[in-house]
């Protein structure tokens, strides 16, 4: 069994869908979670038509019902887990009743899915920004691994839980330490211990103790006035970021902005300074790592155009003038000093990666192939390491409430044909392309009575935009969608609350709360 909780993959994540599909045609089942009956979970055998935030009360449930038909694994738990007594307490709150009634799915297919997926040999989860763009991000997710632990279901052939990666390397960027807290390697910064390593390779350099900012925190700095200076990477946050409004103005308000990207994107023109960058996937050598651990090799296919340097180049020569001179290290060579750092890319030597087609870390000496399963270790006997938690979450609704005023559920996403802020995808052309557009179930275009392709004025708490309605028979009434591939036509973001998770700096991208006006009046 395959469930896609929150994730429609068919369009998000196509080339995962593909392999998907294999499983599909040798005889898997197919459970898809989603607000909406997306492509998706047209090829599912069940499609739990999910209200928006509600994740977490369906996931207890689920939980509670194995629990009670016995088809926990009594033995995993015992050997291999912690908190399960405190976790049990929990979910036995979340009836079916309960869960019907807050989720919008019907008990008897909640228990249907909760008993197949204990019941099947092998069985996954996987998930992506419709569990993770909500304030309370998390938890949602600690309540998806909870029904791992509960049935034993990780660390196994054809098991597991897999978060699908939003955008290309976003693994590669957390195991390098693009993380507040984390050193290469999610080694720990603060752990006093492991700083002499890094101050002796880096010049006996001094780095924080504690840790940073994450992109939320960061926002919330600049409208304190503590951060001024802010230096992007490959980023379009006056795009992208929730309540786009507030974001802009905040950068616009920085006393220097530097942006380093392959575009003038939006960000960029606020710029005091661009620095124009190589494209990494054909413009550079180095390494990209994937959602399932595998780093593997990226080759230079094209020189960079007149103007545009590699990242490693820009970044040397800024930390010489800045007085640290690393020289002009290769992409192999600043490889290998991360490997001599990070226990667990210590075997994957270039040379590695050729001949193995990539390697999936753990990977701790050359002569170690790699690790197949993360979590092996929680079949062995004793446990290696630390036994893993369970972690007893509550459902927390969304922050923008629904009322008279602002009664619709606005949830946002991508397509197939873009990406986005569609800075990578706008100036080229695709058959299926359309323009951007507020989805909207027919019976709600007939209680509003507007027509399909009609301009209307849709306004939230924070802003408002104009956009054409499309009928969508995927949307059950009182649900819309809408991306943000295309912000010159459509500011989605104008929309978005930045509610934010405190534990990961998520906004809550996926649940706004909106009200559609006529432009014309009704006659």
């Amino acid at each position: 069994m395959i469930i896609l909780w929150g994730s429609n993959a068919r369009e998000t994540h196509p080339i995962f869908f593909h392999h998907l599909l294999r499983g599909v045609r040798n005889g898997a089942r197919l459970i898809a979670v989603d607000p909406r009956r997306t492509s998706s979970a047209e090829w599912a055998d069940v499609w739990l038509g999910i209200d928006v935030g509600s994740d977490i009360a369906l996931a207890n449930a689920m939980a509670r019902e194995i629990i009670h038909a016995g088809l926990h694994d009594t033995e995993f738990i015992r050997r291999a887990t912690t908190g399960y007594e405190e976790f049990a307490r929990c979910v036995e709150a979340y009836t079916l009743e309960r869960a019907e009634a807050e989720t919008g799915v019907p008990a008897a297919a909640i228990k249907e899915v909760a008993l197949d997926y204990a019941r099947a040999k092998r069985g996954m989860i996987c998930w992506t920004l419709g569990i993770t763009e909500h304030h309370n991000a998390t938890d949602n997710v600690l309540a998806l691994i909870n029904l791992g632990l509960l049935t034993g279901k990780v660390g196994r052939y054809g098991c597991g839980l897999n978060p699908l990666r939003g955008q290309n390397n976003v693994q590669g960027g957390g195991d390098m330490g693009a993380i507040p807290a984390r050193l290469p390697g999610f080694q720990d910064l603060e752990i006093a211990e492991l700083h002499a390593k890094f101050a002796t390779a880096w010049g006996n350099a001094q780095f924080p103790h504690k840790k940073g900012w994450h992109l939320s925190e960061m926002f919330e700095a600049m409208d304190r006035g503590d951060l001024r200076s802010v230096y992007i990477v490959g980023e379009n946050p006056a795009r992208s970021e929730a309540d786009q409004t507030r974001a802009v103005r905040l950068l616009t308000g920085l006393e220097h902005l530097v942006v380093q990207d392959i575009f003038l994107t939006q960000t960029a023109e606020l710029a005091h300074v661009v620095l124009p960058a190589a494209a990494g996937w054909a413009e550079s050598e180095g390494t990209v790592t994937n959602s399932e651990r595998r780093v593997q090799r990226v080759r230079r296919a094209l020189e960079p155009p007149p103007g545009a340097r590699d990242d490693i180049d820009i970044i040397c020569d800024i930390a010489r003038r800045l007085g640290s001179d690393w020289g002009h290290p290769t992409a192999e060579q600043v490889w290998d000093e991360c490997r001599s750092l990070s226990p667990m890319h210590a075997g994957m030597a270039y040379r590695r990666l050729d001949e193995l087609g990539g390697i999936q870390w753990p990977c701790p000496d050359e002569s170690h192939p790699g690790t197949l399963f993360l979590h092996a270790r929680l079949w062995e006997d004793p446990v290696e390491g630390t036994p893993a938690p369970f972690h007893a979450v509550e459902h927390d609704p969304p922050v923008d409430k629904l009322t008279e005023e602002f009664p619709i559920r606005l949830t946002t996403g991508r397509r197939l044909d873009s990406f986005n802020t569609g800075v990578q995808t706008g100036e080229y052309t695709s058959p299926l392309r359309k323009k951007e557009a507020l989805l909207i179930s027919p019976e709600d275009g007939r209680r509003l009575r507007v027509e399909d392709g009609e301009c209307v004025r849709v306004s939230s708490r924070r802003g408002s935009v104009e956009v054409d309605v499309r009928f969508d028979s995927t949307l059950r009434p009182g649900l819309a969608f809408m991306t943000l591939h295309f912000p010159d036509q459509v500011s989605t973001n104008v929309l978005t609350i930045d509610a934010t998770d405190p534990k990961s700096g998520t906004a809550e991208f996926k649940a706004s709360a909106i009200r559609i006006d006529k432009l014309a009046p009704v006659p």
